[in-house]
């Protein structure tokens, strides 16, 4: 049979065009904790603190065959989550954790609530018993979904190692867009093990139902200002959001250009500088007369990133005594008008809506009121005159607590210092004597009240700012909680100094019951404690007692000039000192007690 011309032609077509159509590259195939892995490096992740475990054991094989992330083995996985939460508030990057199933995530649950309730970004990754074994009791299970779904702001269950790329991408930006907050991934055990394509990382994430507004109302912010800028005796509040919207250089700049007061709530200090006269210091339950007042008597109230808690408004029926204008500005819609009605709120990033503030004020004729605004100072210098936070030496036998922490910040006031702390009285001193110029600088725990978090935080923290000085402030009860982390501290080389204010007591809760409960100090009293200095040493660290006033300047210097070891400074303190002023419970924010005076 003959074949025709065009046959032939369409045949050499066809042949040419499959000479060049290009071959398919081939959709690598790797297994879910590989997946997991390129997912973590895509984020740039630079550290991950965990613990090792049967459901994670395949994750903890693919760590071992790279070499970008350095693991960090913790001793106790709530330390991990810990760790992983200062370097996430001293950085501003997402903090991760990685932690096995059953107990490894109820260890981690103190940790995770921590970082919620102080809206701190993070991703932490648990293991989870094989799919096919999910809800049939087995070894080393729990229901991770349902215990941390109160605690997080997301979380994943994976049950298709296909899904772990696209779930790594939505969980870190939910966790750092928005009001910023921890996201659990859950990843059974054979998820992690199965082979499967590998498309690459997503460059981009859209979530119909998750879109958080960053651009404040142009109408509402010109509200605000026509209102802020008429008022006679106003006050900036700012929290935390300030600092974890990294918008200090905005309202320092606000601040200056108004010449207004401006307080920081215990989780905001910083965000404005202590040593600035128009900085009133920490307001609420421990905080100044003069952030106290100023916040109950004030005409207009401009909240920034804060979010009026019992803490620092105290009584809410007494703070609404007063007649006040109040404009708030948060990212959280949910977060404003919860305890307190406002006048205008708005909704947004803070560094974005400040920056426009500042700019229709740059643009407005309208200037504050100067005489009103003099005589509102007037007014403020009256209550800074009190001098509230002043504390008596003594005779000079016994160490005050606040020396220690007034002489650590006269010692590393002008260097890169960061200071962690755990909860209690300690806590509040270091707030009340640290005087905070930078932003970032003070990592603790505030809404969860966490003690156990100093020794994991300054570790997180040291390995973030190695050229850094970190002293984690604490106290004999809190230091005990997450101590085997001082062995962490050693295997990483991350040289922490750690400052006990020793009193012997649970301090917090023996002032309460000094206070409320006549006396009667009903297991606050520590009758065992170990021997910190041969503790500290046991641990391959070194240790100090110090008991004496006129040996804790020396005693900082030396530790200061150890810059390659972890040091543990056990400071012997007044039993008795009480954290002044204070506003009881129930109380209104200007009902303080002011010293042992007033008991």
């Amino acid at each position: 049979m003959e074949i025709s011309k065009a046959e032939l032609s369409s045949a050499a077509a066809a042949t040419t065009a499959g000479r060049n159509t290009p071959t398919p590259t081939p959709v690598p195939e790797l297994r879910g904790a590989e997946i997991l892995i390129k997912a973590l490096q895509a984020e740039n992740v630079k550290y991950i603190w965990g613990y090792p475990g049967g459901a994670v054991l395949h994750i903890y094989d693919a760590f071992y065959k790279q070499d970008t992330i350095q693991h960090v083995l913790v001793r106790h996985e709530q330390a991990a989550v810990h760790a992983a939460d200062g370097y996430a508030r001293a950085t501003g990057d997402v903090g991760v954790a990685l932690v096995t199933s059953g107990p490894g995530v109820t260890n981690a649950v103190t940790g995770i609530a921590t970082a919620y309730m102080d809206s701190i970004p993070m991703v932490i990754i648990t293991g989870q018993v094989p799919t096919a074994a999910i809800g049939l009791d087995a070894f080393q299970e729990c229901d991770t979904v349902g215990i941390t779904r109160p605690i997080v702001k997301h979380n994943f269950l994976i049950k298709d190692a296909r899904d772990i790329a696209d779930v790594m991408k939505k969980a870190f930006h939910i966790a750092r867009t928005g009001r910023p907050g921890p996201v659990v991934v859950d990843i059974p055990k054979d998820i992690s093990f199965k082979m499967t394509p590998y498309h690459g990382y997503p460059k981009t994430v859209e979530m119909r139902s998750y879109n958080p507004v960053r651009k404040g109302h142009g109408g509402q912010i010109r509200k605000a200002l026509q209102l802020l800028l008429t008022a006679k005796r106003p006050y900036i509040y700012t929290g935390g959001g300030v600092l974890l919207s990294n918008a200090s250089e905005e309202l320092r700049t606000l601040v200056n250009l108004l010449g207004y007061p401006v307080t920081n709530t215990l989780m905001g200090l910083g965000a404005y500088p202590a040593s600035d006269k128009k900085f009133l210091g920490m307001l609420g339950m421990h905080g100044t007369i003069e952030a106290n007042n100023a916040m109950q008597n004030c005409d207009v109230l401009l909240a920034v990133g804060a979010r009026f808690d019992d803490r620092v408004i105290g009584n809410p029926k007494h703070f609404a005594q007063n007649e006040r204008k109040i404009i708030h500005i948060d990212i959280d819609p949910s977060s404003i008008s919860k305890r307190v009605k406002v006048d205008i709120p708005i909704v947004g990033d803070v560094k974005d809506v400040l920056g426009e503030m500042l700019a229709m004020i740059r643009e407005s004729p309208l200037r504050p009121d100067a005489d009103a605004l003099g005589a509102w100072w007037e007014t403020i210098e009256e209550w800074r005159g009190r001098d509230c936070l002043k504390f008596d030496m003594g005779k000079g036998d016994v160490i005050k607590p606040q020396h220690v922490i007034q002489t650590l910040w006269g010692m590393t006031r002008d260097t890169e210092t960061y200071i962690t702390s755990d909860v209690g009285q300690h806590q509040m001193w270091a707030a009340q004597y640290y005087r905070f110029d930078e932003p970032r600088r003070w990592i603790n725990s505030g809404g969860l009240g966490t003690m156990g978090v100093g020794i994991p935080y300054a570790m997180g923290i040291k390995l973030a700012k190695p050229e850094a000085e970190v002293f984690c402030v604490t106290g004999e009860g809190s230091v005990q909680m997450c101590i085997q982390e001082l062995s962490t501290c050693l295997q990483y080389n991350t040289p922490i100094k750690i400052v006990s204010l020793n009193n012997r007591y649970l301090g917090m809760v023996r002032q309460w019951q000094e206070l409320d409960y006549e006396g009667r100090y009903s297991q606050s009293y520590m009758d065992a404690l170990p021997n910190f200095v041969k503790l500290a040493e046991a641990y391959g660290h070194v240790g100090m007692l110090i008991e004496k006033p006129g040996d804790v300047e020396g005693a900082l210097r030396e530790a200061r000039k150890l810059k390659d070891r972890t040091v543990f400074m056990d400071f012997r303190t007044d039993p008795t000192e009480n954290v002044f002023p204070m506003v009881q419970a129930g109380k209104g924010i200007t009902e303080m007690l002011l010293g042992s005076e007033d008991l």
